[in-house]
This record gives structure tokens, C-alpha cells and sequence, in this order.
């Protein structure tokens, strides 16, 4: 066998070896940079994806607690609305129950005072009736038994009487 020339201590068989190794490294190297810048492009995506996520995800948590805080003001606002028409109500039917009394005594006077006037109307129709059931009597026994002569002089006294009368 021969002996090999050696240049900086290599010999053929390893040039051959350093330039495949600079053919590969040089062959690789634009498709790992295009595969690195790939995967920088992605990972940029990602960590866009992940901000928009993480906005999102407050924006959902401040829509939730706004959500739950007018949830929480609407069931205070029905609880007070719910006591008003409460104490409303309890007004109402005090204030009812009030006119329902004033009505009845108001009533109750009227009627009150309607029978009294009844009472005194019936009295008075009852003395109008006994004073034309006495004069009617009283004209018929006069008529029976007074003469011509005694009624003349009661027609001119009464006659002469009536100007006093009517002044």
C-alpha cells in the first residue's frame, strides 16, 4: 500500500469527509433556517393566538363578573320592588278597610236619619189625618146639629175677623 499525502494532517479519504460534512451543513442549512423560520413564524401565530386567548379570556371574566353584578343589583332591585308592592298593598288595605268603616258609619247615619224622618213624616201624616178626621166629624155632627141662624153668625164673625187674622 501506499502512503497517503496528509494536508493539515488529513489525508483524501478525510477531505472527502470535512467537504461532505460542509456539503451537508450547507445543503441543510437553508431548510433548517426555513424550517427554523417556520417554526418561528408559528410560534409568533401561537403566541398571538395565546394573547388573543388570554385577552379574550379577561374580556369573558369582566363580562362574567359585569353579568354577575347586574345580576346581583337586578335581584336587589325585585327584592325591593317585591317590599314596596308589600308595603303598598298593606296601605291599601288599611286605607280600604278606613273608607269600608267610614262608609258604613256614613251609611248608617243616612239610614239613621232616614228613618227618623220617616218617623216624623208618619207622625205628621198621622196628626194631618187625625185633624181632617176631626174636622170632618166635627163638621158633620156641626152640620146635624147647628141651625141656619147659628151658622150665619159663625160666618160673619169669622168675616169680621179675618183682617186681624191677615195682618
Amino acid at each position: 500500500m501506499q502512503e497517503e499525502e496528509l494536508l493539515l494532517g488529513l489525508g483524501a479519504s478525510g477531505w472527502v469527509a470535512v467537504a461532505f460534512v460542509i456539503f451537508v451543513i450547507a445543503a441543510i442549512k437553508p431548510v433548517v433556517s426555513k424550517v427554523g423560520g417556520m417554526l418561528d413564524d408559528k410560534s409568533a401565530a401561537i403566541g398571538a393566538q395565546l394573547k388573543e386567548a388570554e385577552a379574550l379570556r379577561e374580556e369573558a371574566q369582566a363580562a362574567l363578573a359585569n353579568f354577575q353584578r347586574l345580576q346581583r343589583d337586578a335581584l336587589k332591585e325585585a327584592e325591593d320592588i317585591v317590599a314596596h308592592a308589600k308595603e303598598e298593598a298593606a296601605r291599601i288595605r288599611k286605607d280600604a278597610k278606613e273608607h269600608l268603616k267610614e262608609s258604613l258609619k256614613r251609611r248608617e247615619a243616612q239610614a239613621a236619619e232616614k228613618i227618623a224622618r220617616a218617623e216624623v213624616q208618619a207622625l205628621q201624616d198621622i196628626r194631618n189625618q187625625t185633624v181632617e178626621l176631626a174636622m170632618a166629624a166635627t163638621g158633620h155632627l156641626l152640620a146635624e146639629k147647628m141651625s141656619a141662624e147659628v151658622n150665619d153668625k159663625i160666618i160673619k164673625s169669622a168675616v169680621a175677623d179675618l183682617p186681624d187674622r191677615l195682618q
